[in-house]
Order: structure tokens, then sequence, then C-alpha cells
């Protein structure tokens, strides 16, 4: 991380850089959970200097080197989740921009929260869900017909006050001075506004790992249709959908995506390694996620084979 900054006043003042060396070898990073070097701002080991100081501050904040993602602390949650926090920052900006176009959409990647959709929902407002990558993003933050967007790795955009383009790339300085601007505002860190949604929409959990698969076993992955899904329900529940286009833009999403009522997994195969990755999120309980995984693969598995 190349700054850390932190608020500890509720009225937006008490600014304070925590950590202000200046250290090309990084020398000063706790390193990840791999015992390496990493300068990821969404992984509580690299950021542990920061959540050590967690409770110091009202809210604090870091981005990686090229400041293009995020991490927020807070003293009640620690190192919060990038998916927890894109939602609380959703409903903030909806309900504090009223120069915001009513028709601009949400824009979110399809392995991100499903709070976001019901987040977006509750507002009545157009939530636009594309594939993997920040460049799907690029247009719609550049003509205003997207007034947030954000990605489950900490990398979101927003709109200017007026409504007009900020940027068309991810900006995590942006994110994190949102932060300061949510805990001034309203008196609550982001946290707390989190604790809220939860309440009334459930506690999702959410995972990602890592299945083994064949060079041949991917390509057919990224070339599946809706119509090799043979399966019925996921983890005791009815399909809702199966996607291998994303719903927002109908461009191919280079894998799987199936949805049910409380729960949902994407499988999407990896561009450097022999394996393909799993997204999964429960909105009933962690015995749920697991379930869900658990016959992700099988699904996935069959899908492969042609079962």
């Amino acid at each position: 991380m190349h700054y850390w900054e932190a608020i500890n006043d509720a009225h937006g003042l008490g600014i304070e850089v925590v950590n202000p060396r200046v250290d090309p070898t990084f020398s000063f990073m706790a390193v990840d959970h791999d015992g390496q070097i990493r300068m990821d701002c969404s992984s509580p080991y690299a950021m542990a200097g920061l959540v050590g100081l967690k409770d110091r501050f009202r809210v604090a904040f870091a981005n990686d080197p090229d400041a293009d993602r995020h991490g927020v602390v807070t003293p009640s949650a620690g190192l919060m989740n990038p998916n927890h926090y894109l939602a609380v920052a959703v409903r903030y900006l909806l309900t504090h921009r009223p120069d915001w176009p009513t028709r601009a959409a949400v824009g979110k990647t399809l392995v991100s929260s499903g709070m976001i959709d019901r987040v977006v929902a509750r507002l009545g407002r157009r939530l636009c869900e594309v594939p993997v990558g920040f460049k799907w993003f690029t247009g719609g933050l550049f003509d205003g017909s997207y007034c947030f967007v954000g990605e489950e790795s900490a990398g979101a955009s927003f709109l200017r006050h007026d409504g007009t383009v900020w940027t068309t790339d991810k900006d995590g300085i942006l994110l994190a001075l949102l932060a300061a601007e949510i805990t001034a505002v309203t008196g609550k860190d982001p946290a707390e506004h989190y604790r809220e949604l939860t309440a009334e929409f459930g506690a999702p959990c959410y995972a990602r790992i890592d299945a083994p698969a064949t060079p041949e076993q991917k390509a057919r992955l990224r070339k599946l249709s809706p119509s090799d899904v043979r399966e019925s329900t996921l983890a005791g529940e009815p399909i809702t959908a199966k996607l291998t286009r994303a719903p927002g833009n109908n461009a191919p999403i280079g894998g799987l995506k199936v949805v049910t009522g409380c729960g949902w997994f994407a499988a999407r195969p990896s561009g450097t390694e022999d394996v393909y990755k799993v997204y999964a999120e429960s909105f009933r309980s962690p015995a749920h996620l697991d379930a869900i995984v658990g016959e992700a693969r099988r699904i996935v598995a069959n899908a492969l084979a042609g079962n």
C-alpha cells in the first residue's frame, strides 16, 4: 500500500497519514497468507498493520500501489469485505446524490454479492450485471448510463455529484474518501451501515475456491451453454437461472453461473493455472454455502462430461 490514511472525527476532521514511509521494496508491509509481500488491500494479512490501529480511528483506509483498489477498516469489523462495502456505498450514494440521473444503472460483475442486487431493487433502481472485468463499465461511466460500478475485488467508481463522468476506470482513492464521507455525514461507519443491510436482507456467506481442471476442460467450460446444465436444483432449491451470458449486456461470461432464490455459484477457468474458480454465495447459512460449493463442482463436472 502506498499510503494509509484514517479519519477519527465524525464531522470529517482529523485526517491522519499513519504510514508516511516511502520504500520501493515495501518492507513495511505485513506478509500475506502465503508469506509473500503482496500489496493486496483486500487481504487482512497484508493489511494487518492498519487493522491493528482500527480502535484509534472512526474509519481508516488504504490503497494498493496504483491506487485503483480500496481497503476500508472500521473499529467493529476490522477490514471490511469488499462486497460488503460496495453494498453500503451503493445505498449511500443512491440516497445522497439527488442530482444523479434516475435512469442511470448500478453496474456489478456477475461474481459480486447478491446483496447489491437487493439494495438496488429496494431503491427502485436498475441493475446491470456484466462479465468479470472493469472494461465492461467504461462506456457506461463515460456517457453517464452507469452511476456506480463495482467488482468483488475492491474496484469501483462512480459519477460526480452533478451526474457527469469522473473517471472510466476504478478509483481506489475515491472509494476510500467515500468511506470518510459516509462516516462524517451519517455518524455511522460503513460496517455499521452493513449491519443495517444484513438486518433487512440477511447476512450472506461468500466463498471463492479453486478446482483442478485440464486445459481441455477449461476450454470446454468457456463454451458451455445453459442446456449443458441438466440439474434443476442447487443445494435444495430450484434453479431459477442458468447463465453463460451476462444478463446486463448479453456478453459471454467465459463460464457458467447458476442462480437460486437464496444463493448462486459461478465457475470460470483460470487464465494462468490448470484450475477453474468457483465463486459462491448463500443468503441462508455457512452450511448452505458449503452445499452450494460442493454441488457446484458436481454440476460443472457433469456439464463438462456431457452428462
